[in-house]
């Protein structure tokens, strides 16, 4: 199949956050601009704000009206919508959840709008696609003439040394179609092949399957040495953050959660999901880094391993945001962890998106 000549693409990005959507955007060399974002946190609008030089819509997007939506006269719409409805720590409480309300709403919207957007981009955790929202979501999409792709990707599948696992849905309605109208309708657990021959060679270490995947290493994603433990000031340069005392786990915390910690070396290729709670609790909120690297014919204990917290920087670098990335200076470290923690990984999203916008036109 040929690629038609490309199309100027008009978007929006609704929970837009602190722009993950949009570097997935300009990372997947789409032809188009993001017309509009969406996002009622006021600090992630600041960050927005800071890289992108333009200021979400700060409003209650449940005050939008369809008019308001056909008045962008929108392609596609991006959305990564709040994700507490569907964890466990939400209660899964799902469509019942206030915070699946906007959601919902934006979705109802569609059916009656003059000019409803060709194509729809959804992200969430996974859990999403057992959920009663899910349900609705897919209710409303068919009604409204969509076709689904759905998938469930983590970017240890695409070369990243990162485990998180995400729901993805892709829509689309006529006379736009998907490359691959095999998978119309389909939960797929593994990137199409569409993602993962690549022209530009943007992605060259992706994988299909699990099992074939060559992840880099964590060293690669780290902006202090790996020689380096946070007493080494001197030799840490131009890190984020700038009170090191802060990246250093407290001996107190190791001996009461030692036992839960995911702790990583330099040299793996794995880590576990960073959230919003990194910084504040220890137990399935994101790894800690050994920064001394016990001999093989030895076991040091817990607290003669260096560990520290990985910096913002590092966590933003697994999510694959460009090097230019920053946060403001008034935006402090917990708050960075929490906006971090909130965002989508780009090298994830990028081909996903590359896949959803390849321009095929149904006969």
């Amino acid at each position: 199949m040929e690629r038609q000549p490309q199309k100027q693409w008009k978007i929006l990005e609704f929970y837009s956050g602190i722009g993950g959507l949009r570097y997935s955007v300009e990372k997947s060399g789409i032809s188009g601009s993001v017309l509009e974002a969406f996002d009622i946190n006021d600090r992630a609008n600041d960050v927005y704000e800071f890289n992108f030089g333009h200021r979400p819509f700060q409003g209650n997007i449940q005050t939008l009206t369809y008019g308001d939506l056909d008045n962008y006269q929108a392609d596609a719409w991006l959305l990564s919508p709040p994700c507490q409805p569907y964890t466990r720590q939400g209660l899964k409480k799902q469509s019942a959840d206030a915070r699946a309300s906007s959601f919902l709403k934006i979705l109802d919207l569609i059916p009656h709008m003059s000019r409803p957007p060709l194509m729809l981009f959804v992200e969430n955790v996974v859990g999403f696609e057992t959920s009663d929202t899910h349900g609705m979501m897919v209710e409303v999409l068919k009604k409204s003439g969509f076709v689904t792709q759905e998938f469930v990707l983590s970017p240890i599948q695409f070369g990243i040394p990162y485990s998180r696992p995400r729901y993805f849905c892709l829509a689309k309605r006529e006379p736009v179609s998907f490359q691959n109208p095999s998978f119309n309708n389909q939960l797929l657990w593994t990137p199409t092949a569409s993602m993962t021959q690549e022209d530009s060679k943007s992605y060259p270490n992706t994988r299909c399957e699990a099992s074939q995947i060559s992840c880099q290493p964590i060293s690669n994603f780290l902006e202090i040495p790996c020689s380096s433990s946070v007493k080494d000031q001197g030799s840490l340069g131009d890190c984020s953050v700038t009170n090191f005392s802060q990246l250093a786990v407290p001996r107190s915390l190791i001996e009461r959660w030692g036992n839960v910690m995911d702790i990583v070396y330099p040299e793996s290729t794995r880590c576990c999901c960073f959230t919003k709670s990194y910084n504040r609790y220890v137990k399935g909120t994101g790894s800690f880094l050994a920064t001394v690297q016990p001999n093989k014919s030895e076991a040091l204990p817990l607290n003669d391993l260096g560990l520290r917290y990985f910096t913002p920087r590092e966590v933003a670098n697994l999510h694959s945001f460009p090097k230019d990335f920053q946060f403001p200076q008034h935006i402090s470290l917990r708050q960075q962890y929490a906006l971090l923690g909130n965002s989508v990984s780009v090298a994830v999203v990028a081909p996903l998106l590359q896949y959803l916008f390849f321009e095929s036109y149904s006969p």
